[in-house]
């Protein structure tokens, strides 16, 4: 049987219905247990011979039954634990003065904070003790929209209001980051005063506005411009700059937040060591893979994240760029001196195979006009060969004539420039390999009953085939994982898409 050891003060307490009793942890043991793995059935066995234990504070953490069962989620307990339950109850706080509402709201589990908030609506007041937010703040800190939303709608006006503290000001901020300006245009337009309100860190509401909010602060295509246009975001974002306006626009023009060092995105702008560059083969692809982790750590990171400012006054992107300005001249270098070398050969087949095609081997038949040999086996190949060779030397040229005159921007790195470089390259592969059947039919056509001579020329035209495979191949291989693999990091660990 639980005994719980009772402070000298628990009696006393001036609200009967809370149990301010600590239970000693081995004495409330088998229901904590039985929480923490989610047995509802030997909980509620426990529950039904000890009610009060519902209320139970175990001495390490100060935390209930609730306060557990929403930190790992079990929906189907909290459930049950919040129906024997009272409103107080729902108000206790653990060690750090957690709700276990706040819980619910950090985990973003709409479910349990539904249950929560049916319940009681006062718990949505209460912030925490260890950065002084409310559920609905720390849901938004985690752009957990769906759970804000909710919390949104089931929360008082008057508890946003600027009198109750910087609860609203900060929420208004959040939205305002997180891009929904629908309603934060609503919380505008029901307390215009939350504006001009400092919220938590400081900062203004209006501060939240990042550039790619804004048309002119975003390079739109003509559909994107047309899209923008359709959702009328800016019809939202002028009429919050009015409302700003009609309030007084000194305060608010106070816009430059800096912090004291940098967030995770700048450290992945940083260029990485040369030790690790150095096992990548080529300029380019070294830029390649220093885009493609900054990529990847941005789509992990949290939209205000892009936004931020370091002690340099720069945004990643921009320390991105600034890191990264030799790299991407030493890639376009690298890039150009490739294309050009290779424009080179393919120009060269271009004009052997034109050549070719109307040079046949044996000649053309006097009377006709028709090739000697033209019902040969052979001469099939010959002429079929010929062709891929002129047309895949070709499409290798104007590949790397592409290579020559793009932009080389930092993101043309990441796909359009390997994969400029990955059709030219093997497009000139087919093209030696083609040319290389061409001449070996044509001089087996000519010379075939001389095997002795044409066995060793054939052997020999291989040759050019098995060095660009063992020069170009591996490089080829490798743009092309680079380029079109599964990436740097397993997608199944994304977080966000």
């Amino acid at each position: 049987m639980v005994k719980p050891v009772v402070p000298a003060d628990a009696n006393s307490s001036s609200n009967p219905g809370h149990d301010d009793r600590v239970y000693d942890y081995n004495q409330c043991k088998p229901l904590f247990d039985a929480v923490c793995t989610g047995d509802w059935n030997k909980a509620k066995e426990f529950l039904t011979l000890h009610p009060n234990a519902i209320r139970a504070r175990l001495t390490s953490a100060n935390k209930i039954a609730l306060h557990y069962a929403a930190e790992l989620e079990h929906e189907h307990i909290v459930e049950e634990l919040v129906q024997l339950m009272s409103e107080e109850d729902l108000e206790l706080t653990d060690k750090w003065g957690w709700t276990a509402l706040a819980y619910a709201a950090k985990r973003a589990n709409l479910k349990m904070v539904e249950c929560m908030v049916r319940k009681s609506k006062k718990i949505l007041s209460i912030p925490n003790g260890t950065d002084n937010m409310t559920p609905i703040l720390l849901a938004s800190f985690q752009e957990q929209w769906d759970v804000v939303h909710y919390l949104y709608s089931a929360t008082p006006l008057q508890d946003l209001m600027p009198e109750k503290g910087p609860y609203g000001s900060t929420i208004l901020r959040s939205f305002i980051i997180g891009m929904k300006f629908g309603i934060a245009l609503e919380l505008i337009q029901h307390c215009p005063q939350l504006v001009l309100t400092k919220g938590h860190d400081g900062a203004f509401p209006m501060e939240g506005f990042m550039p790619s909010a804004f048309l002119s602060g975003t390079r739109l295509k003509f559909w994107q411009r047309w899209i923008y246009n359709c959702i009328r975001i800016e019809h939202a974002i002028s009429d919050i700059r009015v409302s700003v306006q009609n309030e007084g626009n000194d305060e608010c023009n106070r816009m430059k937040i800096t912090w004291s060092k940098n967030c995770a995105l700048h450290v992945a702008g940083i260029l990485s060591p040369l030790a690790k560059l150095d096992n990548i083969s080529g300029a380019a692809l070294q830029m390649q893979r220093e885009v493609q982790w900054f990529k990847e750590v941005e789509t992990i990171a949290l939209p205000r994240i892009k936004e931020s400012i370091n002690n340099d006054s720069m945004t990643p992107r921009e320390l991105f760029t600034k890191s990264h300005k030799e790299l991407v001249k030493e890639g376009e270098r690298w890039m150009k001196e490739s294309a050009t070398s290779c424009t080179v050969v393919g120009a060269l087949i271009i004009t052997i195979m034109f050549a070719a095609a109307f040079t046949v081997p044996g000649g053309n038949n006097e009377e006709t006009g028709f090739p000697i040999f033209l019902h040969k086996n052979l001469f099939m190949a010959f002429i079929v060969s010929d062709a891929v060779s002129l047309f895949s030397s070709t499409t290798s040229v104007l590949m790397f004539l592409g290579i020559l005159t793009s932009r080389y921007a930092e993101d043309d790195f990441l796909k359009s420039l390997p994969t400029k470089m990955i059709i030219g390259l093997s497009t000139l592969f087919i093209s030696i390999a083609t040319m290389m059947v061409a001449f070996s039919s044509a001089l087996f056509i000519m010379i075939h009953e001389q095997s002795w001579i044409v066995i060793p020329m054939i052997f020999l035209a291989s040759v050019p085939v098995t060095l660009f495979i063992w020069m170009q191949f591996p490089l080829l291989v490798e743009m092309y994982i680079s380029t079109y693999g599964g990436g740097i990091f397993d997608k199944k660990v994304k977080s966000r898409a």
